[in-house]
């Protein structure tokens, strides 16, 4: 589109300046990146602590079991019987791998009775969720 002033043509600005937007998403990336592992699970669970503690890197499936023995399946309450139904739907289930939180004050027995709901699903890859000492 050509616009004309007293002789003089002017062609329109078409072109978009992308480089505000292309930050504002490489911002919201960033921030993302960061608050992903923080929201992986809200339930409140009070792990024991170890010495030796690998951070969780990506998205896993995780089982809780909170200090009234109520068991979680990611954010959702489950009953420990529908926990082999629930955790070995999808494909490949026999590859997955569960993280397990309990809060400390949960008895061996509860504890031992949801790993027991996790193997009958067909998982045997197992790994228990701790927090390191205070220094």
């Amino acid at each position: 589109m050509a616009f004309s002033s007293g002789g003089k043509t002017q062609s329109s600005l078409a072109e978009i300046n992308i480089t505000p937007l292309v930050d504002v998403v490489l911002v919201l990336l960033l921030i993302f990146m960061l608050t992903a592992p923080v929201l992986q699970s809200g339930i409140e669970v009070a792990v024991p602590q170890t010495r030796t503690v690998n951070q969780l890197t990506e998205e896993r499936t995780v089982v809780s079991i909170d200090k009234d023995q109520r068991v979680y399946l990611q954010d959702k309450p489950v009953a420990v019987a529908d926990l082999p139904r629930l955790l070995s739907t999808g494909p490949n289930a026999a590859k997955k791998v569960i993280y397990l939180r309990a809060d400390g004050k949960v008895p061996f027995g509860a504890f031992a009775s949801v790993m027991d709901a996790v193997k009958q699903a067909g998982i045997t890859n197992i790994s228990i969720v701790t927090r390191p000492y205070d220094k």
